[in-house]
């Protein structure tokens, strides 16, 4: 583990309320949306009361749909059990400021019942205890998440009154690595990269991609669970700074035909002493070690079974197309783009990529699942197929799950989730797809008014 000093200690808090310097800490956790739900408290008070003990919220944060709808279908919340109240627990290892809020500082919360126990399915306690488990076995997970979004001139109202359709894109052809592209919106990409790095994030770098309008903010690699934090932290972050910069970007998975927005998450391993476990010795077996090729079968063995937590709405799926750079592939290989595993560095770079994930993905679970998958394949000791040397898309291999109703039932009957997650946790998810796909089904589309109004 390493050993860090939080981006802001309690006692600098202290000083910076007492100055009048913070007047306001937001207390927040992230639900199944990977969204941050919580609540803004004078910051006096936060010192007083809250963190030290805490404070409550309505358990239907973890059992309602994305429009905020109480839905039916979930054990831990519902109308027969009255909707109470879980405790939210402040992580002092999570306060920093948050710069584009003025006077703000901002906090993570783990959640717990009324007598202690956690709330196993919260996204951040199913990574903590997947952490738990793979240090059981003497390892910590060292993951890199890299987020693209997309920017338009208009602002988010009237994007909304617009429908989300005929936006202007702030580049208007493929700006991929392009410096005179990204030059176009600097000013706002380089408030968010200054104010990300206030906040305790420890910034790299900012590209062009291929979409109209996409960009990416790339972010230095840390352990799993600061990781995850500090995606959400930026994800919710971003947005408040293009609502107040006048634009607004979307980080959703496929917003159009052109290419979709990826999260690809990077993840090695080290040990006790920091050292990078997945690296072999010489050159033999593509430069990994035993404890790698473990962990990747483990990859590709629950890919299918997992992909819920990779892919978790109904557009994820819009994204695997073949030629697209997003995988369709259960595959691994040397830096190839094709397949939905990548391997890339040596030595203490070596790690492994996931292509899978969406901008819209729920970074707590889908480490989570990288890291419990990656268990499965070191348990049972499972060995690597052969490489994808060539075309991923066109070659034998299992098919990453077409839509969400493919991978709901994957997940729900995956004896690998259940084993790992638990079946609360799996019933949970299970319905949380359950929930997006009734809702999907009742929809009238766009694409079915233009096809059907007049012609059929």
């Amino acid at each position: 583990m390493v050993d860090r000093k939080p981006p802001l200690a309690p006692e600098e808090l202290r000083a910076l309320v007492a100055s009048g310097e913070i007047d306001t800490v937001v207390l927040a956790f992230p639900d199944m949306q990977g969204r941050l739900q919580g609540k803004r408290f004078a910051a006096q008070f936060f010192l007083d009361e809250v963190l030290a003990h805490g404070t409550e919220g309505c358990n239907y944060l973890l059992a309602v749909d994305t429009d905020m709808n109480t839905v039916d279908g979930y054990e831990m919340s519902s109308w027969d059990r009255g909707y109470g109240d879980f405790a939210m627990h402040p992580d002092t290892a999570t306060l920093r400021r948050i710069p584009w809020n003025p006077g703000s500082a901002f906090i993570l919360a783990d959640l717990a019942w009324n007598d202690g126990t956690p709330v196993v399915a919260a996204p951040r306690q199913i990574l903590r205890r997947q952490l738990e488990r793979l240090a059981e076995h003497g390892y910590t997970a060292m993951v890199g998440t890299e987020l693209e979004f997309m920017v338009f001139q208009d602002t988010y109202e009237q994007a909304w009154n617009a429908g989300y359709r005929g936006l202007t894109p702030a580049n208007q052809y493929n700006i991929d690595y392009s410096i005179l592209g990204t030059g176009r919106i600097e000013p706002l990409l380089r408030r968010i990269r200054n104010e990300m790095q206030t906040a305790g994030l420890t910034v790299e770098s900012a590209k062009g991609e291929c979409n109209l309008g996409q960009h990416e903010i790339a972010f230095r690699y840390d352990e799993a669970l600061t990781t995850c934090d500090q995606h959400s932290v930026y994800k919710t972050g971003a947005k408040e700074i293009a609502a107040q910069e006048g634009v607004s970007l979307t980080f959703m998975a496929k917003y159009d035909e052109r290419e979709g927005n990826s999260c690809h998450i990077h993840l090695s391993l080290t040990d006790t002493d920091g050292r990078n476990v997945m690296a072999g010795e010489g050159h033999g077996e593509h430069g990994m070690s035993p404890v790698m090729r473990h962990f990747l079968a483990g990859q590709l063995a629950a890919l299918r079974d997992f992909s819920l937590l990779y892919a978790p709405n109904v557009n994820s799926y819009k994204r695997f197309r073949p030629g697209s750079f997003a995988p369709t592939a259960v595959a691994w290989g040397l830096d190839n783009r094709t397949c939905a595993l990548r391997v890339v560095g040596h030595g203490r770079s070596m790690r492994f990529e996931n292509r899978l994930p969406g901008g819209d993905v729920n970074p707590y679970l889908a480490v989570a699942g990288l890291v419990a998958a990656g268990l499965y394949g070191i348990e049972n000791r499972l060995e690597l197929p052969p490489i994808c040397t060539g075309n991923a898309y066109t070659g034998d291999y299992a098919h990453v799950p077409a839509t969400l109703r493919e991978a709901a039932e994957l997940w729900e009957n995956s004896e690998i989730a259940k084993a790992a997650f638990g079946p609360e946790v799996v019933a949970h998810y299970r319905n949380m797809a359950r929930v997006e796909l009734d809702a999907y089904d009742s929809a009238v589309t766009d694409w079915e008014l233009r096809r059907s109004f007049e012609r059929l």
